[in-house]
C-alpha cells in the first residue's frame, strides 16, 4: 500500500488556523476604519469647547457629537470619590477628585470632575450644587483585549468643572490631545497576530513533513 503524501496539508487544523488568521486580518482592517471615523470626532471634539451649552447627557455612551460642549449639572449630594492622576489648569499635575453624585430619587447619577489636588488622600470640601464645565468621558480602564475587540462596554459621561472648591485647583479644560486614537496600534497588533500564526502553522507543517518524510525512508 502506497504511503500518504507528507506534504499534504491536514484538512480540519489547516481550515481552523486559515479562519483565525483571516479572523484576525478582519479585525486589523475593522480598526483601520475605525481609525477614520476617530480622527473626525477627534477634530469635530477640537472645536466644540468653543460652541454652546447643550443639555448633560443621561447615559453612555457620549455622542462625539456633543464631547467637550459646555454643559451643566445639579449635584445633589456627593455618594463618593474616585481619584486620578490628572493636570491642572495652571499645567501643573496632580490627583483629579472626581465626584459621584446623585441627581434624584432615581436614576444613573453623574459623575463630576470637581478640581485637583496635591495629595490622593485629600477631602474635598464639596458637598454638592450647580456645576458649570465641559462634557467628557470617565477615565478608561476597560481592558486592552476589550477594547481592541470592540466588546468594551461604553464610558460614562463625566463633566469637568470649570471652578474648583478651596482646596483643589481647577482641572484643566479638554483637549482633543488628551483622546486617545490608537486604532492604527489596534491594527498593526492584528496584524502582527496574523502574520506569526501563519509564520508558526509553517513551521508546524515544515516539521511535520519532515518526520513524516523520515519515517518512510527504509
Amino acid at each position: 500500500m502506497t504511503a500518504a503524501s507528507p506534504t499534504r496539508l491536514p484538512l480540519i487544523p489547516t481550515l481552523l488556523v486559515g479562519l483565525a488568521i483571516a479572523t484576525m486580518i478582519a479585525l486589523g482592517v475593522w480598526q483601520l476604519q475605525r481609525r477614520a471615523e476617530k480622527e473626525s470626532a477627534l477634530a469635530l471634539a477640537a472645536t466644540n469647547p468653543q460652541r454652546p451649552a447643550v443639555a448633560f447627557p443621561k447615559l453612555p455612551p457620549v455622542d462625539p457629537a456633543i464631547l467637550f460642549r459646555p454643559s451643566s449639572v445639579h449635584c445633589l449630594s456627593v455618594a463618593g470619590w474616585q481619584v486620578e492622576a490628572g493636570r491642572a489648569a495652571d499645567g501643573s499635575v496632580g490627583y483629579r477628585h472626581i465626584a459621584q453624585c446623585a441627581t434624584g430619587a432615581e436614576g444613573p447619577g453623574v459623575l463630576v470632575a470637581i478640581g485637583v489636588g496635591q495629595k490622593p488622600d485629600d477631602k474635598p470640601r464639596w458637598t454638592g450644587g450647580q456645576v458649570e464645565g465641559w462634557i467628557s468621558e470617565e477615565p478608561d480602564h476597560r481592558p486592552l483585549l476589550t477594547r481592541a475587540l470592540g466588546k468594551a462596554p461604553p464610558l460614562r459621561p463625566m463633566l469637568i468643572a470649570k471652578a474648583a472648591p478651596a482646596g483643589l485647583k481647577p482641572v484643566a479644560p479638554p483637549s482633543a490631545a488628551d483622546l486617545p486614537n490608537n486604532h492604527l496600534a489596534y491594527a498593526a497588533q492584528w496584524f502582527f497576530f496574523a502574520a506569526v500564526a501563519a509564520i508558526i502553522y509553517a513551521l508546524a507543517l515544515r516539521r511535520r513533513n519532515i518526520s513524516a518524510a523520515g519515517a518512510q525512508k527504509p
